[in-house]
């Protein structure tokens, strides 16, 4: 494969991901401008598939746009020291840290106000009223 070039929708279907996610990419910079046949075909190349493959995998991880092209750059020097990697990955670490105890508060008070519905009318929902805006 490392000299079979890829069509647009062969590349996306091995990477799994859209076309249009593709082009999205190109458009960003993620991804470089693919080489063209005379019909204008994109044409990619296997070093294109694993680098999609890898924003692939960095965007089912989480990681943003922004720090996914930081990733890549590092990546690009195989020489240079991995300390900005961790650095970029234990930013996201902490930011998912900071989502699950977001969520676990949330999932608490949820279940605190559905515990106290009394399976009356409306007019005495707890959940109607904390979720009404506070009389001035």
């Amino acid at each position: 494969m490392a000299n079979q070039r890829l069509t647009i929708g062969e590349l996306s279907k091995a990477a799994h991901v859209g076309a249009e996610t593709v082009r999205y990419y190109e458009r960003i910079g993620l991804m470089p401008r693919p080489a063209r046949t005379a019909a204008n075909y994109r044409l990619y190349s296997a070093e294109q598939l694993a680098r999609l493959s890898f924003i692939r995998r960095s965007r089912e991880l989480g990681f943003t746009l922004d720090r996914i092209k930081a990733l890549l750059e590092l990546a690009g020097d195989r020489a240079r020291d991995c300390q900005a990697v961790d650095v970029i990955a234990s930013d996201h670490l902490a930011e998912v840290e900071r989502k699950i105890a977001d969520l676990t508060a949330l999932r608490r008070t949820l279940r605190d106000l559905i515990g106290q519905c009394r399976h009356g009318t409306i007019a005495d929902c707890r959940i109607i009223e904390a979720l009404s805006p506070v009389p001035a």
